[in-house]
């Protein structure tokens, strides 16, 4: 999708910003189709047809997909795989979205990428060909240090939902007049270069990983029943999120809840900050602010992580090793 959750008015998504941009960054000529644009233009079955069309022209080396909700029919993923594979799905959320969406799909592709690192056995059980155990990243492409300057204190970049605005709010009560953009703040969203300068230019940013119940839209929920699967309702898992990569990558200084594996990328209180849990959190601010020398020491070998080890080409990389992609 080109738009952030296929609604343009929430400016471009996550996949435009970070997967098409690093491939094209890559060198690497991509074929884009907004299977969401398409299917809200002519209805799902063309949408399918285009999308078949498309491939048999394209004479692709390969076909990577990162689907939404029930848009792509199988048997699509099926015929594109035939005339440009192989075929190539990440996946998003598997924390909290394996049984009732990826578990569906996974058979289909030859492919499978996970950030879950629970979800590979389950994806072998369910019948996939391939998976690779992958990572958020850093699209090097866009994300770097834009300025050495502090222009802010204590920021937070994300959508506002979950326990977050109370955490805000306990941040503000305790004297840290925390700054916050994104889907759902009174401030809005930040522009792609506004947001990579909040990074390189705050004291202190926030990274809010907090599980939340989950809400599914109408059609995810008669899609469940129509195929007589239970949605979770179960408070999501914390996971690694784009912005453990995104943040260090522009030089600043990022302090995390620590989520599961967290230390496979990092080395806590040497590259990142890490705060347990909300009552960890206010100590480990004042923390950083008292000790500015050690918090710019912390920056700088994050960013020298990310940059040697994980940014989208490392990802992508791996990927089209695994796959056979010279």
């Amino acid at each position: 999708m080109a738009h952030d959750y296929g609604d343009p008015s929430r400016g471009p998504s996550f996949e435009d910003a970070n997967f098409r941009s690093a491939l094209e960054g890559m060198g690497h000529e991509l074929v884009p189709f907004d299977f969401k644009a398409r299917e809200r233009a002519t209805g799902r079955d063309t949408m399918n047809d285009e999308l078949r069309r498309l491939a048999e022209e394209s004479h692709a080396d390969a076909s990577f997909f990162f689907l939404f909700e029930d848009e792509v029919a199988p048997e699509t993923i099926e015929a594109v795989g035939r005339t440009a594979g192989p075929t190539i799905s990440w996946f998003a959320d598997d924390h909290w979205r394996f049984e009732s969406f990826s578990s569906r799909y996974a058979r289909g592709f030859d492919v499978c990428v996970t950030t879950d690192p629970e979800a590979v056995e389950k994806y072998r059980a369910a019948g996939a060909h391939t998976v690779v155990l992958s990572q958020w990243a850093c699209n090097r492409y866009i994300y770097r240090r834009v300025t050495t300057e502090l222009e802010h204190g204590v920021t937070f970049v994300g959508q506002r939902y979950g326990r977050r605005p109370e955490i805000v709010q306990r941040l503000q009560a305790a004297g840290y007049d925390v700054e916050c953009w994104g889907h759902g703040w009174p401030a809005g969203r930040l522009e792609q270069e506004e947001m990579i300068r909040v990074f390189s230019s705050s004291a202190i940013n926030l990274n809010l990983s907090n599980a939340w119940q989950p809400e599914y839209s109408l059609r995810a929920r008669l899609g469940a029943i129509a195929r007589g699967i239970a949605l979770d309702t179960r408070p999501r898992r914390d996971q690694i999120k784009g912005r453990n990569f995104e943040v260090p990558g522009c030089g600043g200084f990022l302090l995390t809840q620590r989520v599961p594996h967290l230390e496979r990328y990092f080395v806590a209180g040497e590259e990142i900050g890490v705060f347990e849990d909300e009552d960890d959190l206010i100590p480990q601010i004042r923390h950083w602010l008292e000790h500015p020398d050690e918090r710019a020491a912390v920056a700088e070998a994050g960013c020298r992580r990310v940059l040697a080890e994980h940014t989208y080409d490392h990802r992508f990389e791996e990927i089209f090793h695994v796959a056979g992609l010279a």
